[in-house]
């Protein structure tokens, strides 16, 4: 496998924290956050540190926070 396909690291996960409201956002930004499992303010849910998530991320990041 090449190494640019392989996640960050095996077992690895991050916390992720919603900060923003979806309120006046694009369909597009409403789905990303809804992908990432959050539903509301304020909440944090953990995910599987892998590139898709990093990339969900990294699209909504006025809407979101990594928690470490």
């Amino acid at each position: 496998m090449a190494k640019g396909n392989q996640p960050a690291q095996a077992g690895r996960t991050i916390k992720v924290k919603q900060i923003g409201s979806v309120i006046g956002c694009t369909d597009d930004q409403r789905a990303t956050v809804r992908g990432l499992g959050l539903r509301r303010m304020n909440q944090v849910v953990e995910r599987e540190d892998t590139p898709m998530v990093r990339g969900m991320i990294r699209k909504i990041p006025h809407l979101v926070a990594v928690v470490e």
